[in-house]
Order: C-alpha cells, then structure tokens, then sequence
C-alpha cells in the first residue's frame, strides 16, 4: 500500500514538473491569450483609479488631479458629520437589504415552479415570457413604471382613484423593488433551471412511487439538487449589497419622495454636477 502511495506522488509530482516545463517553453503563447484581459484589467480597473485622488483635493479643472491642493479627509469628514448622512445611508441600505430579501427566493420558485411543467412547448413560451424584460433598459422600465402609476394610469383606473403613487416616500421601496424583482427575476432563474434538469431521476422517480406529495419531492429532491449554486448565489449578491444603481433610483426618484429615494449615489450626483463639488 505504502509503495503505491510513493508511486502516486511521484508520478504527480513529474505531472506538474511536466507541466510547469511546458509552460516556461511556451511563456509566449500564455501571454498572447492573457494580454488581452489583462489590458482591459489595468485599462477600465485600474488607471480609472487615479481619480479617486480628486476625493482628497481642493479640485480645480484648470489645475487637474495633480496640480489642486491636497486636502486629505476633510470632505469625508465634512459628509460624515451631516446630518443628512444617516438618511441616505440607511436609505440605501433598505432598499439593497429588502430588495435582497424579497428578490433572492423569486427566481428560485419560479425555477421550481418551471420544473413542473411537463409540455415542452408551453415551458419554452413561458420561459420567452419571463426571460423578456430583463432586455428592457432600466431607463425604459422606469418611464414604464411611471406611466402604469400616474394618476390616469392602468392602475388607477382598475382601482377607480388617482393617487400620484410616485410622490409617496412610503411607496417608493415597493415600487424599485417590485420592478427590479419583474425584470432580473426570470432571468435569473436560468441557473436553478439548468440545475434541476440535472436532478436525479431516480429519487424523483422514487419519491413518488414513495407517495411524496410535490411540497415533499420539492424539499428532498430538487432543492438539495440547487443548494450549492443558492448557497453561491446568495453570497455574491450580499457581497454587493451596497452597490445598489444609481440610473434607476435617480430615474424613479421625483422633489415628493426624496426623503426614501436619495440615496448615495443620487447624493453624490446632485453634489457633483448640481454644485460642482466634483471632489465630492
């Protein structure tokens, strides 16, 4: 046993002796593929960096970034002691966290529910059904938003009122997220999609003839079968929980819900281009 295991290991190691041989005598080919996205990397990643010294100067467009008088934190402090700051804080954190919360679980039981449909054709026109609005730009989805909740919109008139729902602060948060929800959900559902069809067949098959009722073969077999890419999935977008966008909060956003809509990256737009503070 012993003289097998030694046997293993040095034939994996003359592997990867091997290997790295064969990439030192051919360093050239490897650069040629990886020059391309390094470029990209250091191009739109990392020289777009050297802005961020504005953050830290007096900025003066005549001066340029390295010309302008060097203030260091005063303009993080000066923001961090406003007391606006709180506001567009938590503002922003609601609508990453409840959007998080309220949007993850959809894709998945809509992939569940997909799953379920046995005819081949009907599952397809579904799928061109949910799959469609996530090609709709969000600019294009918020004029939608607007027409469909104006005081004349379809809305009202199927409620008989004519309520200006985009001056309500209170529901602003229902609005981005619902449409964010309406457009990115199907799509995203493609994964778990993909995933299940991987499932095993002979639990599925067993299950049943175990006499699992559907919420039973849900749970023991086909969310064990996504549970690694939820898992993935889960991490990732709570990972960019602050990176919420700004195109659309700013699209969405009107003088009567400001105190739910400003937000970070709102603020630092108004500042920059209303004020011309571009060091903000």
């Amino acid at each position: 046993m012993k003289r097998m295991q030694n046997q293993a290991k040095s034939a994996s190691k003359r592997t990867w002796r091997e290997k790295g041989t064969y990439v030192k005598k051919n360093w050239q080919l490897y650069l040629f593929f990886l020059m391309p996205g390094l470029l990209l990397t250091i191009i739109f990643k990392y020289l777009p960096m050297g802005g961020l010294l504005i953050a830290f100067e007096d900025y003066n467009v005549i001066k340029g970034v390295l010309g302008s008088p060097w203030v260091g934190l005063e303009y993080f402090r000066r923001f961090l002691s406003s007391p606006d700051f709180m506001s567009y804080l938590m503002n922003t954190l609601k609508l990453s966290i409840y959007g998080l919360l309220w949007g993850f679980p959809v894709p998945i039981i809509l992939a569940l529910l997909l799953n379920r449909i046995q005819k081949t054709g009907i599952k397809k026109k579904v799928q061109l059904l949910i799959y469609m609005p996530n090609f709709i730009s969000v600019i294009v989805l918020c004029g939608m938003v607007r027409m469909f909740l104006s005081p004349v919109g379809p809305l009202n008139k199927v409620l008989g009122i004519s309520t200006n729902w985009m001056t309500m602060p209170s529901a602003f948060r229902t609005i981005y997220i619902a449409s964010g929800i309406w457009q990115a959900a199907g799509w995203a559902s493609i994964m778990y999609t993909a995933a299940l069809s991987n499932a095993s067949k002979e639990l599925e098959e067993a299950a049943l003839m175990d006499g699992a009722n559907l919420l039973q073969q849900i749970w023991y077999v086909e969310l064990p079968a996504i549970k690694n890419i939820i898992v993935i999935q889960f991490i990732l977008q709570a990972g960019n929980i602050m990176s919420i966008g700004f195109e659309k909060a700013y699209a969405l956003q009107t003088d009567m819900n400001l105190p739910a809509s400003e937000i970070l990256s709102t603020y630092e737009q108004q500042v920059c281009l209303s004020k011309r503070l571009y060091e903000h």
